[in-house]
């Protein structure tokens, strides 16, 4: 334990604290301090006991509405996070859908790339067959021309 000596309200005290927390500790008397003289001033004198006792109410006060504030950003960084997590949530939902959507695509561009080409063969042989028989008939018809 460390010994720490500070001047309050023009009087000398010595305290204790943890070691490595006296430059802290001092910091905190010179804040209460600093009020005590300033209710001081403000009161006037209003005896010790009573300054003591407003400057307490006071440090409590910020105390409390700085502990409020704590609160309040702590559920608004809350519900911050929980609508991260439906924003991500909805984002890996959007990507599979549209992964899925992908997929059928795909599917559905090869059966049709396959059916064309099936199409196109059909065409093709269709064309040939087509143009056989016309060859068959045109000599035919000049066998026919010929023999008569």
């Amino acid at each position: 334990m460390a010994n720490v000596s500070i001047k309050f309200n023009g009087k000398e005290f010595l305290l204790s604290c943890e070691d490595g927390q006296e430059e802290h500790l001092e910091e905190l008397l010179i804040q209460i301090n600093q009020k005590f003289n300033n209710l001081k001033n403000e009161l006037g004198n209003l005896g010790e006991n009573k300054l003591l006792l407003i400057t307490a109410v006071k440090v409590m006060d910020e105390y409390y509405e700085t502990k409020k504030k704590v609160d309040q950003k702590k559920n608004e960084l809350r519900d911050l996070s929980n609508k991260f997590k439906e924003l991500k949530t909805l984002i890996y939902e959007y990507r599979d859908k549209k992964e899925l959507e992908i997929n059928t695509l795909n599917k559905d561009h090869l059966k049709l790339k396959n059916e064309i080409e099936i199409n196109q063969k059909s065409y093709e042989k269709l064309i040939d067959e087509a143009a056989d028989e016309i060859s068959s008939f045109v000599e035919k018809a000049n066998l026919e021309n010929i023999s008569k």
